[in-house]
């Protein structure tokens, strides 16, 4: 089970959190100043960054290489760039953007749950590629390209069938390895698998959020353990962030609360 290091301080709900150039990005959801910027050694706050012309931001990822963080605006059909010197630019996606990751080419790998696909673009929005994922990838919500081109897709929302955590074959077309199935909350069993983190030996760590809980993957998607518990969340995981250097996963903590979200971000030592 992951140890808790740190606590970064409570406000409105939290949608995305990454690192970038020894910072820690944060994302809440507000008018202003959505962007929390913290050192990543102290966790003090620096500075606060407002993201203009935004509707609803869903997700939060970064990469080194293009010295940058993404957003994506479920309410906007767009994803938000930042640069590390703070200039903002943004690019369409023509669907609702939800997970964001990086690839090891440094694209942007964009999930788009209501029409079931995953969308590449470059560093500055070019369009690489879309592929559709197979028929039974209901409500997909963030996915992960591994080293060998296939991706990892976590799938299934209120009122779905099927909850799980699928590998996908590179073209899109065949489910290789998968777990979960009918949703639950046992052992191989998800509600509502919503985000995903993917270390250098390609273990997986699955945000379980109706479950309360993170799960560890190995990289045939077999189950492992969980990392984070319930009794160590003080309301529900929406999404999560791998530091990999320092092996410290940052989860984010969010719940409904007189009349409005409310979240913080927890640290563990994995």
């Amino acid at each position: 089970m992951g140890q808790l290091v740190h606590t970064l301080p409570e406000g409105r709900s939290v949608h995305g959190v990454t690192s970038l150039a020894g910072e820690i990005y944060l994302l809440r959801a507000k008018g202003r100043d959505q962007v929390e910027v913290y050192d990543v050694i102290t966790y003090r706050l620096q500075r606060c960054l407002t993201v203009p012309d935004i509707r609803f931001l869903t997700d939060m990822t970064s990469c080194e290489h293009c010295r940058c963080v993404y957003m994506s605006d479920g309410g906007g059909a767009c994803v938000h760039r930042l640069d590390v010197q703070g200039a903002f630019t943004r690019w369409t996606v023509n669907d609702r953007p939800m997970g964001l990751s990086v690839n090891t080419s440094h694209n942007v790998i964009v999930t788009c749950d209501v029409v079931r696909k995953i969308k590449e673009f470059s560093s500055r929005g070019v369009s690489v590629r879309e592929i559709a994922l197979p028929d039974d990838v209901i409500s997909p919500w963030h996915t992960m390209e591994t080293g060998s081109g296939q991706f990892i897709v976590c799938h299934g929302g209120r009122g779905d069938p099927v909850h799980r955590v699928c590998m996908i074959s590179a073209d899109g077309r065949h489910i290789v390895h998968s777990h979960g199935g009918q949703p639950g909350s046992d052992t191989g069993q998800y509600d509502v698998p919503f985000l995903l983190a993917v270390d250098d030996n390609e273990f997986v760590f699955v945000v379980d959020r109706n479950n309360r809980r993170v799960t560890l993957l190995s990289p045939t998607l077999e189950y492992v353990r969980q990392v984070v518990s319930r009794d160590q969340l003080k309301w529900g995981p929406y999404g999560l962030y791998l530091h990999q250097q320092q092996r410290l996963l940052y989860v984010t903590d969010n719940e409904w609360k007189d009349g409005e979200w409310i979240g913080r971000v927890v640290v563990f030592s994995v």
